[in-house]
């Protein structure tokens, strides 16, 4: 009885451990119910299991003046020339983890999670300086970087051919769940 609980302890540990996250970029195919098909930009066909609550989240097109000192932003960049160079700036929720990590848009591309503390006009375009727990960066935006904000949507704007970003949880059979979806809108997109 001991070794059959002590498989069972086993086997449970392994499919919590089976979980994480899987960052999902794509075009829709199709809204059925709860689940979103998705074409990801890697060409897989994928389903994910919207919750019952999932928000979905229109991308807009914001200019660097409409972000405020203090507001918590995601700063894609890349290391060009011994600096941090965006290729994107997006508004982002403060539940997103804060920091300045390896990301998976291009090829030596990083995500900054922090605070706006202040913007500077430079050549070209504008020095942001951002702030999270445990340091600063200091990112160079390059005039015509995209800018790009949410207004709350519902799922009518999940509609075939809009392209969307989202953090799915990969639960232990497989199932891609999500609970907030961003989704393009004219032409603006979501990070890809």
């Amino acid at each position: 009885m001991k070794k059959l609980l002590f498989l069972a302890l086993i086997l449970v540990h392994a499919a919590v451990f089976a979980q994480g996250n899987m960052r999902v970029r794509g075009t829709i195919s199709s809204l059925d119910g709860d689940v979103l098909s998705v074409k990801s930009r890697d060409g897989k066909d994928l389903k994910l299991h919207l919750t019952p609550d999932a928000q979905v989240a229109v991308a807009k097109k914001l200019s660097l003046s409409d972000i405020k000192p203090g507001t918590y932003v995601g700063v894609t960049s890349v290391s060009q020339g011994g600096k941090q160079v965006a290729k994107e700036v997006h508004l982002i929720p403060p539940t997103a983890p804060s920091g300045h990590m390896d990301w998976d848009l291009m090829p030596g591309s990083k995500m900054t999670n922090a605070n706006l503390q202040a913007a500077v006009a430079s050549a070209g375009g504008n020095e942001i300086t951002l702030k999270y727990k445990d340091g600063e960066q200091k990112i160079m935006v390059p005039n015509g970087t995209p800018i790009i904000g949410f207004d709350n949507g519902d799922r009518s704007a999940l509609k075939k051919g809009e392209s969307i970003w989202t953090n799915a949880r990969v639960e232990g059979d497989g199932k891609l769940v999500t609970n907030r979806v961003q989704v393009s809108k004219g032409g603006v997109k979501p990070e890809h």
